[in-house]
């Protein structure tokens, strides 16, 4: 049998819509994106959201709002896919690590505090594999020591802890419709917010700070743009949101068929000592992103290869960003500075988990996972 690791879950319904922006004027940000902005801030109960080409777009234009630039530091997590920090990096600031939660492998809060400085402008979590982060409490450091809060929300659009959703409680939330989202149009990103100001600036950021758009100037009456300060080019067309916007209506029986496969594999793996699941913290709904496994990190990449060979699609989510070459040589970290990221990265492997997965390959992966690691 092969297993994918990924498949999407797009419909005739969202390849019909693109069909529209094909046949339409204007296949750039439009209508369609518009629509789907929409769809997104009423979904996350976000008064503003803003369509961009990608998540990593999204977290550097939102901490280039908020001023974030050379010499300022963000206290971020060193377990998340590298554009986390890299996205700090583009800004000239330096994101600045703390380990991670054994049982959810996101940001440690208790540790968030040790290394605020005088240069401490943000905090920068991630809500890992889509389990949320505890944002009551890096709400109440971050206001504490004035600093801003923007989620990493890539994984996360779904979640909720304590009746929190992304962006509620931090002051903006970034998402990702990147190829293995839980919605997806291949590449693209946004930003959920509910600050007036804030919008109207990431808006015109987008095209390169410009008054108006396209769309805009040719659909009605024509009116000279202006140029407002010096912005991005990162926009949303509106091919993308076609794809997206049918998908948000099914997002909840997306989550519901991925809940049912987490559930299975969460029984299937509970007697197996060779293997560890991260677990989900009370009061938390999952967004359920990503299903991973916890193994024996000397043997790892064996196990990893095997399941290759026997047909199962895998991947690591995620080796830990400090040991990256980058990191080490800018920064100096070396192994042991975050031992509890460096044991998850080192032991981390991801198993074909997305609605379309059949009972039949599900009962294949888990037989060949349990068979694999209790030998």
């Amino acid at each position: 049998m092969k297993i994918e690791f990924y498949r999407h879950s797009l419909e005739k319904e969202d390849k019909n819509e693109v069909a529209k922006v094909l046949d339409s004027v204007f296949l750039t940000s439009g209508e369609w994106t518009k629509a789907f902005e929409r769809k997104l801030a009423d979904y996350v109960e976000s008064r503003y959201a803003v369509g961009l080409t990608s998540c990593t777009n999204a977290l550097e234009i939102t901490l280039k709002y908020f001023g974030i630039e050379q010499g300022d530091e963000v206290i971020t997590t060193p377990m998340s896919f590298i554009a986390t920090a890299n996205a700090v990096e583009y800004c000239g600031a330096k994101p600045v690590f703390v380990d991670v939660e054994p049982d959810t492998a996101n940001i440690n809060a208790d540790l968030i505090e040790s290394v605020v400085t005088p240069r401490t402008k943000a905090i920068l979590p991630v809500h890992l594999y889509g389990h949320m982060c505890d944002m009551g409490r890096i709400r109440k450091i971050a206001d504490k020591h004035g600093l801003k809060v923007i989620e990493d929300a890539a994984h996360c659009m779904e979640g909720q802890r304590d009746g929190i959703k992304p962006g509620q409680v931090g002051d903006a939330a970034c998402f990702s419709f990147y190829a293995t989202k839980n919605i997806t149009c291949g590449e693209g990103g946004a930003v959920s917010c509910n600050d007036p100001e804030m919008y109207d600036w990431l808006f015109k950021a987008r095209m390169h700070g410009m008054t108006k758009n396209a769309a805009d100037r040719y659909s009605k009456k024509y009116e000279h743009y202006d140029m407002d300060f010096l912005g991005f080019k990162c926009n949303m067309s509106n091919i993308q949101a076609a794809l997206l916007i049918h998908q948000i209506e099914r997002i909840e029986t997306l989550l519901s068929a991925r809940q049912r496969i987490a559930q299975r594999y969460d029984e299937a793996f509970l007697g197996n000592p060779g293997i560890k699941v991260l677990g989900t913290l009370p009061g938390t709904r999952h967004a359920r992103h990503l299903y991973t496994i916890l193994v024996d990190p000397r043997k790892r990449d064996e196990y990893m290869h095997r399941l290759q060979e026997a047909g199962v699609g895998v991947a690591i989510n995620y080796r830990s960003i400090h040991l990256m070459k980058y990191y080490r040589q800018k920064y100096g970290y070396k192994r042991g500075d975050f031992p509890v990221c460096e044991r998850i990265g080192d032991s981390t492997i991801s198993i074909p988990f997305y609605p379309k997965l059949s009972d039949e390959e599900a009962g294949y992966i888990i037989n060949a996972v349990n068979s694999m690691t209790n030998s």
